[in-house]
């Protein structure tokens, strides 16, 4: 028994001995020995490998056709007015006669019909579609079997990401966590100085460099000359919880969020004993004048830490960006664009929220095979003279639209838990009712 146990305490020094000397030192000092780069090179020739065998396996079967939802229905795009004209060509009087015609439904039919199947928002919440399989057990059951090789790679990548990544990335998150609330904790005691903010930045970086390595983030930022300042304001397209482990990998931010409780509320309060980190209870959350004239206030101050913000207000599934709220755009100040693009060759990266919580979540991203991001930093913009606050959001989301090779939608991201507004049916309704009245 004693045997047992010494044997059982070494193999666990030996664990810790690897976590800290190869992977926790060189993340704190923000240095790599290469180990993910090799392992990501590896993982692309194996997936490489993979495609082949399974398109060689599918040759007999005929090639399934991508349908693209623009090909399911051919239509133009025209005004109300013009399409029910059209539709009221045999009808004796014309539209400016002002009456009610039953074909005037159909336009209503057709319309709901097509913005059914061309729904650009529901497809916006669910996970990306790939082109090829990545050998992941949760994307498709099927492929495994296509042959004998596939099978043997798809079984030991399910041992090695369940039973060797796992629970390193398990150890890695807990100890950065735990070195988060412990740092965080004795950094507040200090009084206020340069010194105070200096630990606290190398804290948060350290934490979130060791939580990146728990996730074999490969992480490329491109511009970075053009990084986000003190006493400016970060805005980035949301496709994840871990955006700000991605972000904060490369300087620090403050936070801007809701007071929570249990572990999450611990975590928020030993925070911000070392940062100026912006935290509302839910009724301030509602008043929105409140929480401008806080942020305005950190803005203001310019040895604050730029707020990192992310204007969609929800995760979006990392193929488009969807409106921003204008409430970060009227408070004034300088608004630094960051694009943020995953890589779903390796692991899908969106959470979607209305089908796991956030244990489940992190779970199925610690047994992904890794995380591979690409993070633009684009030129700071400023709001011009008579461009009002809307306008100012739509141009830094298209500019970040396009640096991201993302999709530009005008929708509200809150339709992922809401209804349309009564707004937009109003507007349809005031449309069809002036050409009816005449």
């Amino acid at each position: 028994m004693e045997d047992a146990w010494d044997i059982a305490c070494l193999l666990i020094q030996l664990w810790l001995s690897v976590v800290f000397g190869l992977i926790m030192l060189p993340a704190m000092c923000g240095a790599s020995l290469g180990v993910t780069e090799i392992y990501i090179k590896v993982l692309v020739k194996t997936l490489e490998w993979a495609t082949l065998r399974i398109q060689r396996g599918q040759r007999d079967q005929p090639p399934l056709q991508a349908q693209l939802s623009n090909g399911i229905i051919q239509k133009e795009d025209g005004s109300m007015e013009k399409e029910i004209g059209e539709l009221r060509r045999s009808w004796p009087k014309n539209l400016a006669g002002g009456e009610f015609t039953l074909c005037d439904a159909f336009y209503f039919c057709r319309k709901g019909i097509e913005s059914i199947v061309e729904d650009e928002v529901t497809q916006r919440f669910t996970s990306e579609e790939m082109a090829s399989w990545n050998l992941l057990t949760r994307t498709n059951n099927n492929f495994c079997y296509i042959s004998a090789r596939v099978t043997i790679i798809w079984g030991l990548g399910v041992f090695i990401r369940y039973c060797i990544l796992a629970p390193l990335r398990i150890t890695l998150a807990l100890i950065g966590l735990s070195w988060l609330v412990i740092g965080t904790t004795l950094v507040g005691l200090l009084p206020s100085s340069r010194g105070k903010n200096w630990l606290s930045d190398l804290v948060h970086l350290t934490c979130y460099r060791i939580c990146a390595r728990g996730l074999s983030a490969t992480i490329r930022y491109h511009n970075k000359e053009n990084r986000p300042k003190k006493g400016g304001i970060c805005v980035a397209n949301h496709t994840s919880p871990i955006d700000i482990v991605i972000l904060a990998n490369d300087g620090c931010y403050a936070m801007v969020g809701q007071v929570h409780g249990g572990l999450m509320g611990v975590i928020q309060k030993s925070m911000l004993r070392s940062c100026p980190h912006i935290w509302f209870e839910r009724s301030e959350m509602k008043d929105r004048t409140a929480v401008a004239n806080r942020l305005r206030a950190h803005v203001a101050d310019k040895t604050k830490l730029p707020i990192l913000i992310f204007p969609e207000g929800t995760c979006i599934n990392n193929t488009s960006v969807m409106m921003f709220k204008k409430g970060s755009f009227e408070i004034g100040g300088t608004i630094h664009p960051v694009a943020i693009k995953y890589d779903p060759q390796f692991g899908d990266a969106f959470w979607n929220s209305a089908k796991y919580n956030m244990v489940s979540y992190l779970l199925r991203m610690m047994t992904s095979w890794a995380i591979v991001v690409n993070v633009w930093y684009l030129p700071p913009m400023t709001r011009e003279e008579g461009e009002d606050a809307v306008n100012f959001a739509n141009r830094v989301k298209s500019a970040i639209a396009d640096q991201g090779g993302l999709v530009d939608l005008s929708w509200d991201g809150g339709l992922k838990r809401g209804k349309v507004k009564e707004a937009y049916k109003e507007e349809q309704q005031k449309m069809y009712s002036s050409m009816v009245v005449g």
